[in-house]
């Protein structure tokens, strides 16, 4: 009984994918607006130094837990599309939230190559560190960070047309989209 709740149906999303979703989503706006406030810190601030280790830190957990569910999803399958969604409507969900992966994964990478451009390892709340692998491009830290404020943009789009479409597929629609990742 247990083991069926945390597996994906072909109603339904199981309990890990939803936890998953949730913890990923907070993750993201939280970082999101975590490296947009770190912007403006200024050297004095005593955030200067605090803030970009959570973001780290974060952002790291962050990866290891897309992976997971990348390889959960790959592994258990999604739930199968509602039958009243039209062909056009499956296949912007697809590509929906592929793009939101790529996304996240351009984020990530380029993150990591901020962080490390250095040769400094990432510590990770000081549990472990993730080894760096030095400076593999001329202006890497610049040019890691354009692509990477490029790429959180682009997720946070992503989300809100995510969030959108889920609203819309529950209050106009009024289909199981929303309600599948919810209950």
């Amino acid at each position: 009984m247990v083991l069926t709740m945390l597996k994906n149906t072909a109603e339904k999303y199981g309990l890990v994918s939803k936890l998953i979703h949730w913890l990923s989503a907070f993750a993201i706006i939280g970082l999101y607006i975590l490296g947009k406030w770190m912007e403006d810190l200024d050297y004095y601030s005593e955030w200067y130094r605090i803030a970009p280790d959570w973001h780290k830190s974060i952002g790291i957990i962050l990866i290891a837990v897309t992976l997971f569910r990348i390889i959960w999803k790959l592994s258990m399958g999604s739930p199968a599309p509602i039958a009243s969604h039209s062909n056009t409507i499956k296949r912007l969900t697809k590509i929906g939230h592929n793009l939101i992966y790529l996304c996240l994964i351009i984020a990530m990478c380029s993150g990591y190559l901020i962080s490390t451009a250095d040769g400094r390892a990432i510590e990770v709340f000081t549990w472990f560190s993730i080894p760096s692998m030095g400076e593999l491009f001329n202006n890497q830290e610049d040019i890691a960070g354009d692509i990477h404020e490029q790429a959180t943009n682009a997720v946070i789009l992503l989300a809100i047309f995510h969030v959108l479409a889920a609203l819309k597929h529950h209050f106009i629609d009024k289909d199981n989209t929303l309600i599948r990742m919810i209950k």
